[in-house]
């Protein structure tokens, strides 16, 4: 794999920084993206990163995870979109571009044939919250999901297929065979994984990091791996304007006070695994994906 193959962009200080290229230092721009942002704000920062998009991204807090609908702009072959996230972020309501809406502008792509989200467990895969999922994307069959059934009401069981504990993994097999030989690009949002095994700034979920590096696996024996992305990583939140911050404050869970050195130990930790399983790199890969004077488009 080539250094080109990946890149960092930093908005937050999300992920540390130790050693030689590779990193793009956007950190102007995170209080105007973070969370939500203007369509026209949008634009103005693909243009400006547009030539430095890489087919592997590692940026910051999953309140960027709308970014990914930028990512997946480079694609010119359609594709399967897997999602390990807590969160469905399929919400139909404005703002158009916000971490939890952005499913829809991916699948607004030529390029995206349909997007799948393993392991979301929270209230909006419950009624009334479910209400305002995409039915055209259900009903055309390019949105699906599935969640922890131990995670939800008996709405959202009676509503979602979902899964167990004890029987994902024979149903993720199932699911990657069926996609056998397809090109697939994997987005991993760090709150897909237990309260252990990640700090970040929403609700976490229930996998293992184990468990995602062998779902990362199982993936890359039937399918081809094209491109994809890891977000999630725990951030203060700074924002650039009083309604952007205001949403975003009513919309995220109340948190326990964050100890940030000990969140960025656990989160390096789980970036140790998954990461070089994601993009098929050697763990030396790693050492050149933090460098000490991040780089200035």
């Amino acid at each position: 794999m080539n250094a080109s193959d990946s890149v960092h962009i930093d908005f937050d200080g999300a992920w540390s920084r130790t050693s030689t290229e590779a990193c793009i230092d956007c950190r102007s721009w995170g209080r105007r993206l973070r969370y939500s942002a203007p369509s026209q704000a949008v634009e103005e920062f693909y243009e400006f990163i547009r030539e430095s998009v890489a087919r592997f991204t590692l940026f910051g807090s999953g309140d960027y995870h709308h970014l990914t609908a930028l990512w997946l702009r480079q694609l010119v072959e359609p594709v399967t979109l897997i999602s390990f996230d807590n969160h469905p972020d399929w919400d139909i309501r404005p703002p158009r571009w916000c971490c939890g809406t952005w499913i829809n502008r991916a699948l607004e792509l030529p390029t995206v044939r349909k997007a799948v989200i393993w392991g979301c467990g929270n209230y909006e895969l419950n009624w009334p919250a479910n209400l305002f999922v995409s039915r055209r994307a259900l009903r055309a069959q390019r949105l699906e999901v599935w969640p922890w059934t131990e995670r939800l009401r008996a709405s959202g069981r009676r509503r979602w297929p979902g899964v167990t504990r004890e029987n994902w993994q024979e149903k993720f097999t199932a699911f990657v065979r069926g996609i056998a030989g397809d090109d697939v690009y994997i987005t991993i949002d760090l709150d897909c994984l237990d309260r252990e095994e990640s700090t970040t700034n929403w609700e976490n979920g229930l996998f293992q990091v184990t468990e995602i590096e062998w779902a990362l696996e199982q993936v890359r024996s039937h399918a081809n791996i094209v491109g994809g992305d890891l977000c999630g990583a725990y951030s203060p939140p700074k924002f650039a304007r009083w309604r952007q911050r205001l949403e975003s404050l009513l919309d995220h869970p109340r948190q326990e006070a964050v100890h940030e050195a000990a969140a960025a130990a656990r989160n390096a930790r789980a970036l140790e695994v998954i990461w070089p399983a994601l993009t098929n790199a050697g763990t030396a890969h790693l050492a050149g994906l933090f460098p000490r004077q991040p780089a200035k488009l």
